[in-house]
């Protein structure tokens, strides 16, 4: 009893942080979806042990720079976009977050590592989750998907992304980033009357996140 009388208060104080940290980004969190998000921590640290999935210890650094961080998205994401691929998702960042907050689109999440498609295949059906697709295929191999959407967190530089991600995307629709400081030299030498940087601030933390909106 001891135990998990110590477990509820941990639940407890990560599901108000998601709450703040939702109510500094001016996102509508309901309480179902904070249970959605403590479930995802739940499982996200119980698979890490044995499938590496993260390298983040503390629920509270996973909740601020995976949850919230994934969050940050939807300060760039136009209101009614039907459909999203979350291009390198690993773990489900920034897919999972973006489609329990916005349960309305349809989410293709694109990862290659086996164990972690299984882990996202897994996670997605304890949180009942529908209208999510895990494709485990590189990008570059994947046939037949256009949607208005795709979005990567760190994992491609921004001309690597609009090279390998437009293939994906239909005419008029974006490639969104989140990019550190180092995204002027990304930029130099670049047309960017397509491309859109607004700045925005991790909740909890000093780190300014710059997401980059490309347009088709």
């Amino acid at each position: 009893m001891k135990v998990d009388r110590v477990d509820n208060i941990a639940m407890s104080s990560q599901g108000d942080l998601i709450r703040r940290g939702c109510e500094e980004l001016d996102i509508p969190c309901s309480e179902a979806q904070v249970n959605q998000f403590l479930t995802y921590l739940a499982e996200l640290k119980k698979w890490n042990k044995a499938y590496n999935l993260t390298g983040l210890k503390t629920d509270r650094d996973i909740v601020v720079k995976h949850f919230l961080d994934s969050l940050l998205f939807l300060k760039v994401l136009p209101a009614g976009t039907g459909t999203v691929a979350d291009v390198g998702s690993g773990a489900g960042f920034p897919g999972i977050p973006l489609k329990i907050m916005i349960p309305a689109v349809k989410m293709f999440l694109l990862e290659p590592v086996q164990k972690k498609a299984i882990f996202l295949r897994h996670v997605c059906g304890k949180l009942g989750l529908r209208a999510v697709e895990v494709i485990d295929k590189r990008i570059e191999d994947v046939e037949g998907l256009c949607v208005d959407a795709a979005m990567t967190r760190a994992l491609f530089s921004i001309g690597d992304f609009v090279d390998t991600a437009k293939g994906i995307v239909g005419k008029g629709g974006l490639l969104i980033l989140s990019k550190g400081p180092k995204i002027e030299d990304e930029l130099k030498g670049r047309e960017t009357g397509n491309i859109t940087v607004t700045d925005y601030k991790l909740p909890f933390t000093e780190t300014v996140r710059h997401l980059v909106v490309v347009r088709l």
